[in-house]
């Protein structure tokens, strides 16, 4: 197979597919080393048409393929399609309407985070060669093997989605995997800008000192990281903002104190910027810290609670061939088991019918679990 490599062959490939009903898609690419995933290839297919778009080629315009991927009346079929979906919209193309069929997989029973060589085994009875799984995809020229491999991702994709879709419309599942795609959609789910990374941090304290500082941290890191294209992890881990946080260091000696950084980073150009940056928000903490509540409850769940709602949750989920961390997580169970009117999504659409009505259910004492050989069911109290 020969990658598009030109602006002909490109238009050339979406002409024939613009009018089709959807599109499978697929990419490789480096991060690794990087803030900024490097995309190396592009790989779409439909059951008429198939091509490999090489985005490295020398003047390649990506955006006939970037007007396929907006145009809504096309479904844009993935596995695990996050970070795909996050090249995209830097791109300026958000995928939508999207399938992601290891979700909708969820979804029919194939279990958590099915992998794609396993949901083709099972639903087409292909054995994908792995072979090339671990290519270095920024290096050219590709071998055909390497290419075969790329190409494989979206050609039986695009041969799974009306399978796995039409299964799902017939057991009245379909709406729920289209609601969650509207969540992969969401352009909150991509944001990047600097200013609102401590948002997905969890801070363990809620006073002005300690959150002025966390935010302060938190944003100098993600744009550090932006401006130096390095992974996050690499400029500071997670566990070192909470410390920084906590202890709120201004100087050099208080940073080589801390245990969760780099040593010798207070003396270093990125600590001494982080130093500026601190003096400046403890100046003021009440002025520079964000504004949230505290949570309603500090109290532990009680984990015999939890562990009964465990046991219902396998329970609905194997009865109803739904992989359970599609229903709910422990965190999800621990809420419940604190607060009857938790914010979670078990207790919302579907997951409520399925899983949550019967949670609230087991916790008022209106509904027991019994064992029925190897089978737990539920059964209504009187």
């Amino acid at each position: 197979m020969t990658p598009i490599t030109t602006n002909d062959a490109l238009l050339q490939f979406c002409a024939a597919v613009a009018n089709a009903p959807f599109i499978a898609v697929d990419t490789e690419f480096m991060r690794e080393t990087t803030y900024w995933p490097k995309l190396c290839l592009i790989q779409a297919a439909t059951p008429e048409h198939e091509a490999i778009i090489d985005p490295q080629a020398e003047g390649l315009d990506l955006e006939p393929f970037l007007k396929i991927l907006r145009d809504p009346k096309i479904v844009k079929v993935f596995h695990a399609a996050r970070q795909d979906t996050e090249i995209f919209v830097k791109l300026g193309a958000m995928p939508k309407p999207m399938f992601d069929t290891q979700v909708a997989a969820m979804a029919a029973g194939f279990g958590d985070q099915v992998a794609y060589d396993s949901l083709v085994r099972q639903m087409l009875r292909i054995d994908l060669d792995k072979g090339s799984r671990f290519t270095d995809w920024s290096r050219r020229p590709l071998s055909d093997a390497q290419l075969h491999y790329a190409i494989g991702d979206v050609t039986h994709l695009a041969a799974l989605y009306p399978k796995l879709r039409d299964r799902l419309a017939k057991e009245g599942r379909l709406e729920w995997v289209m609601t969650e795609m509207e969540d992969l959609v969401d352009p909150d789910l991509y944001d990047t800008d600097p200013e609102r990374a401590w948002k997905r941090l969890k801070p363990k304290k809620y006073n002005a000192k300690y959150l002025a500082a966390f935010k302060a941290t938190a944003v100098w890191r993600e744009r550090a990281a932006q401006e130096r294209d390095q992974p996050r992890g690499r400029i500071l881990k997670d566990e070192a903002i909470d410390e920084i946080a906590t202890q709120a260091p201004t100087d050099v000696e208080a940073f080589n104190r801390l245990r969760s950084v780099p040593k010798g980073f207070g003396g270093s150009r990125l600590g001494l910027e982080l130093t500026e940056e601190l003096k400046r928000v403890m100046a003021d903490p009440e002025a520079h810290a964000p504004k949230m509540d505290r949570p309603a409850h500090n109290q532990p769940a009680p984990p015999s609670v939890v562990e009964l709602l465990k046991v219902l949750l396998k329970a609905k989920s194997d009865n109803a061939g739904v992989a359970s961390k599609l229903i709910a997580n422990v965190a999800d169970l621990e809420k419940i088991a604190i607060d009857d009117n938790a914010k979670v999504e078990a207790l919302t659409g579907w997951r409520r019918q399925l899983f949550g009505e019967d949670a609230l259910k087991l916790k008022r004492g209106e509904i027991a679990l019994v064992l029925n050989g190897a089978r737990v069911e539920v059964v209504e109290i009187e």
